[in-house]
């Protein structure tokens, strides 16, 4: 009997359409006992694990590649940490570490894999899931930024920090306003956008900033955020501007100006 006969899936995509411009997102228990993410998308369904590395595998044993990656420059940074403490005569200098193109590539690869993740997992409220994802990516971007054999393999995935940025940070915020803490939520949305402008100015892009669309995804939220602040918060405001400015952090001082200007 051929094992295809029944592979056919179009009943399983007609039960769940597909809805042009939303992100219809669910979670199910697989056959395995662990819970499925499951994305419809236009040409069918993805299927994520909801931990660990999305695709459900485990390069060179690890949770991920990044993981493997970090356990290599941790190992060289220690070797070259003991060869600097070795007594006797001084050893020639440690080799700088460095990721192939090869290997900055299934980098990048298995990051789309965590995009896919924490957008659904964004749209499903799991904001915890978000932030660890989000963080993740981030750190992957860091270290090809670090240790890419080529300025191509360096320079690639920056152009998408502002985003992973704003979307971790709107998860941050989220959670705080779950709990109740809108200081806590205007605190991360403040230290996300100084982050997404510290992003476009390491680019040379700094002009962009203003108009970008990070960054008035969280202004936005930001503006929601003003009118749930008690009165009290205003003085609070007030000396987080002053200790901005003795601190010569002039890009958090005018943020805080801002959210003082719209409580007024």
């Amino acid at each position: 009997m051929d094992q295809n006969a029944n592979a056919d899936l179009t009943d399983l995509l007609r039960a769940w359409p597909h809805e042009p411009g939303r992100v219809n997102v669910r979670m199910v228990a697989g056959v395995d006992g662990r819970p499925k993410l499951q994305v419809r998308v236009e040409l069918g369904i993805l299927q994520l694990e909801a931990t660990g590395r999305p695709d459900g595998r485990r390069p060179e044993g690890r949770e991920s590649l990044l993981e493997w990656v970090r356990e290599r420059i941790a190992a060289h940074e220690a070797q070259g940490d003991a060869q600097r403490q070795a007594p006797g005569e001084a050893s020639g200098p440690t080799e700088p570490f460095v990721l192939s193109s090869d290997e900055c590539a299934a980098l990048r690869e298995e990051s789309v894999q965590y995009y896919h993740r924490y957008v659904a997992l964004f749209v499903l409220e799991d904001y915890v899931g978000v932030v660890r994802d989000t963080s993740r990516n981030l750190d992957a971007f860091a270290i090809c930024h670090a240790y890419g054999e080529t300025s191509q393999d360096r320079e690639v995935l920056e152009q998408f920090r502002p985003y992973v940025i704003m979307m971790r940070t709107r998860a941050q915020a989220n959670l705080a306003m779950r709990a109740g803490q809108s200081r806590l939520a205007l605190a991360a949305i403040d230290a996300g956008l100084a982050e997404i402008r510290g992003a476009f100015e390491d680019r040379g892009t700094l002009d962009r900033f203003e108009t970008a669309n990070e960054t008035q995804v969280l202004r936005g939220l930001r503006d929601m955020l003003i009118p749930k602040l008690p009165s009290s918060q205003r003085k609070e405001l007030e000396e987080r501007l002053r200790a901005a400015i003795d601190a010569e952090n002039y890009e958090l001082a005018a943020i805080l100006r801002d959210e003082l200007r719209m409580m007024e």
